[in-house]
């Protein structure tokens, strides 16, 4: 398990808007959420959310990642049903979703199977594991993330 001044593992994903390299962020804050699936209900209000507040992440020097292993195409597809502003990945091979150890088995109905925990990772300007939120509830998330960020700076 990763934890809080571990360096940040890093990728090379692509989204609808071109591939993202976490080495090429460095200097930004990077709020990286794993995300379940696109267009279901709890991932819908956690992007909306992280998407009303944007421009203030980019105020603070802060990139927002959304994370799943969704295909680029159903990406491009929920970003622009939805009009949301901050970058999709997809990790299909979910090489990133198991470094990061949100890659797991989960349970419903009785039945086992792999999937997403939804967990954010904020990363530091040095590409270090500035904090970390193990299973997040959608509804103010992206807030409690903001807040992080202006108290850690």
């Amino acid at each position: 398990m990763l934890k809080i001044g571990d360096p940040a593992p890093d990728f090379c994903l692509r989204g609808d808007q071109g591939q993202i390299c976490l080495n090429d962020l460095k200097g930004k804050w990077v709020a990286l959420y794993f995300y379940p699936k696109d267009n279901t209900s709890g991932c819908t209000m956690e992007a909306l959310e992280f998407t009303a507040l944007n421009q203030e992440f980019e105020s603070e020097g802060a990139k927002i990642l959304g994370v799943s292993a969704d295909s680029v195409e159903s990406h491009a597809k929920f970003r622009e049903r939805k009009n949301l502003t901050h970058a999709l990945l997809s990790d299909e091979e979910k090489k990133t979703l198991e470094a990061y150890g949100v890659w797991q088995t989960k349970k419903m109905y009785g039945k086992e199977f792999k999937g997403v925990i939804r967990s954010t990772y904020l990363i530091g300007p040095k590409g270090v594991i500035a904090y970390i939120w193990p299973k997040v509830k959608p509804e103010g998330h992206a807030d409690e993330v903001l807040e992080k960020i202006k108290e850690l700076k």
